[in-house]
């Protein structure tokens, strides 16, 4: 019977072609409008987003001013590792944060990139709902529903990425190239000073790289909800699963094993996160055809 009610629901909302192609450019036109206003308040805040973004800049000199404090001529130390988490006060910078641009217009088209990227972040919700809403009629309602909470975790999975490189991996590894300076040692010094445009592209990249890997567990159920994987193939997998996450991990962060590491872990338990909802997603669907077969018998 409720098979019966999801066809006779899809058969309602069938339309001609021509009222997919006019719903389709209303739902662009309102996507393009969201893009456009979010670019406009982007662009106008651009230099204040951009000083924001410099925040961890400072944190690492900040750490930088730490380890030199305490002394510490290793890698790493528990101390400069409090430091990083917030649990130890930090000692203000010794040295002052200088960025570079050798063209132009060189910080004019980077904050146009920036508003762009800050365009797309805004109006993302407004592009995924627009997107359900396109596909929608063509959902049964037991989809629709289904559909809802992962639209809903895509944007908070994407904002866990992105806070662990903004809090964690950016002031590491900004710290990292601020300990390879030669500074004060003799006639000839090598200084960090990165170019404004390098360091967006940085910065953009840790975010979507990040990002997008922390959406490992909604496209895994997405995909066990439309049955091409199922919770013992992932179980089964596990071993090259991780494999492959260290590698994908090794491409997209800096070359040094503790950013490897910051990304590789949490995709790692996120993976054996997604085993869990792809098994509840299979009990959920066990449960629904006994139900429905108690019906039509």
């Amino acid at each position: 019977m409720s098979n019966l009610d999801d066809e006779t629901e899809i058969e309602a909302s069938r339309a001609p072609l021509m009222e997919h192609l006019v719903e389709l450019r209303r739902r662009l036109i309102i996507c393009a409008a969201a893009l456009a206003i979010g670019f406009g308040v982007c662009f106008a805040f651009s230099q204040q987003i951009y000083f924001l973004l410099l925040r961890p800049f400072e944190v690492a000199a900040r750490l930088l001013a730490a380890q030199k404090a305490s002394g510490s001529h290793g890698f790493f130390s528990l101390d400069l590792l409090e430091t990083l988490l917030g649990l130890r006060a930090a000692p203000a910078a010794t040295q002052h944060l200088s960025l570079v641009f050798t063209a132009p217009l060189e910080f004019f088209f980077t904050k146009v990139k920036l508003a762009g990227f800050g365009a797309v972040v805004i109006a993302f919700p407004v592009l995924a709902w627009q997107l359900y809403r396109f596909v929608a009629p063509g959902l049964y309602k037991r989809e629709r529903r289904a559909f809802l909470p992962f639209l809903l975790a895509s944007p908070v999975l994407f904002l866990m990425g992105a806070a662990l490189v903004y809090f964690v991996m950016l002031p590491f590894v900004l710290w990292f190239s601020l300990n390879q300076q030669v500074v004060g040692t003799g006639a000839i010094s090598v200084q960090m000073l990165p170019k404004v445009s390098d360091y967006l592209s940085l910065v953009t990249t840790l975010l979507l790289a990040f990002g997008l890997c922390f959406q490992l567990p909604v496209v895994l159920s997405l995909l066990g909800m439309a049955g091409l994987v199922s919770a013992s193939m992932l179980k089964s997998s596990w071993r090259y699963a991780v494999v492959g996450v260290f590698a994908v991990a090794a491409v997209v962060t800096p070359p040094d094993p503790i950013s490897m590491l910051s990304l590789a872990v949490p995709i790692c338990l996120l993976y054996f996160a997604s085993i869990v909802c792809v098994q509840m997603i299979e009990w959920r669907r066990a449960k629904d055809d006994a139900a429905a077969e108690g019906r039509t018998a």
